[in-house]
């Protein structure tokens, strides 16, 4: 077990909800074996998407740019696990890291955050909306075009000065990062019927290097199965269909009983087309209902969906 002298280094972004969740890590992992604070580390780790503001993720590298460098830093040995909000993690994982460790997920919905309106509908006719989510602007795009869409990126305090600076007059953020930092009250969730989130929103998952038989036991004590089955289902529709940063998709599983409901929809980037579909199974059977769901959307579309 680690201790003091020797503790267990958990690496993570350095945004005030990456610590937070890295924090949450390491009070999951104290009660679950007894050990006092002092026996970890959290490391901060500079990564490129925080670095870089000023550009649309799909200009600079997707996804993977919230992740690389500690994922880099985990490979070399200089932190013990890494600590990720789940919709930020590609679907592929460097060679010789694992990602099966979740913490049970939050609230997965969308959060309507303006200071002039309660709601999309209530929008006034050509607002400008900020957000640097492909998913959102397609979705808000096919719910109201007549919307302005502008580049909204950064860390959910970042993107509130950016609000009340006017930038924009609405914005989004997901309801389990604000819930997270006790900052619920500034947005309005909205359903999943209304807006189907990102896959893997509300999750926060902890990787680590496969020939650690350390980490592995620690990790599998503090393990919330039921998200691990969400999970599966969710990153295995978005693998199917090659999701990316480039590429509009939404998709939730939801576990009734020993079954799971599993929701997907695909969107062209300008929002003037939603496919969306559906499909109940076997939690057993979770991973191979994701690739099924985004096989079936894929044939609806047909080549050129999103060119």
């Amino acid at each position: 077990m680690p201790t003091p002298a020797q503790p267990f280094k958990i690496g993570t972004r350095g945004s005030p909800l990456a610590l937070w969740q890295a924090h949450e890590v390491r009070r999951s992992l104290m009660a679950a074996f007894s050990l006092p604070l002092e026996a970890f580390e959290i490391v901060v780790i500079k990564v490129t998407g925080d670095l870089v503001q000023d550009r649309a993720l799909k200009e600079i590298g997707g996804k993977g740019l919230f992740t690389r460098e500690i994922e880099e830093a985990l490979v070399a040995g200089s932190i013990d696990i890494a600590v990720h909000s789940m919709k930020d993690m590609p679907v592929l994982q460097p060679s010789g890291l694992l990602l099966d460790c979740y913490l049970p997920r939050a609230d997965v919905r969308d959060g309507f955050v303006s200071h002039v309106a309660q709601g999309i509908a209530d929008l006034p006719q050509g607002a400008v909306v900020g957000s640097s989510s492909l998913r959102r602007r397609a979705q808000l795009a096919h719910r109201r075009p007549d919307l302005h869409l502008v580049e909204f990126r950064g860390n959910v305090q970042t993107r509130m000065r950016k609000l009340e600076d006017g930038v924009a007059q609405a914005t989004f953020l997901a309801m389990a990062g604000l819930t997270r930092l006790e900052m619920a009250h500034v947005a309005r969730p909205i359903e999943v019927a209304d807006m189907l989130p990102a896959v893997a929103q509300g999750a926060i998952g902890v990787e680590r290097r496969g020939d650690d038989p350390r980490a592995k036991a620690m990790l599998t004590a503090i393990h919330h199965q039921p998200t691990g089955v969400q999970l599966a289902a969710e990153r295995a529709f978005l693998a199917h269909l090659d999701g990316s940063c480039e590429t509009p998709i939404a998709g939730l599983a939801v576990l009734e009983g020993d079954q799971l409901w599993l929701r997907g929809e695909i969107l062209r980037p300008d929002g003037s087309q939603v496919i969306k579909g559906e499909v109940r199974g076997p939690q057993a059977d979770a991973a191979a209902l994701g690739t099924g769901l985004a096989a079936d959307l894929l044939a609806q579309a047909g080549e050129g969906f999103f060119g």
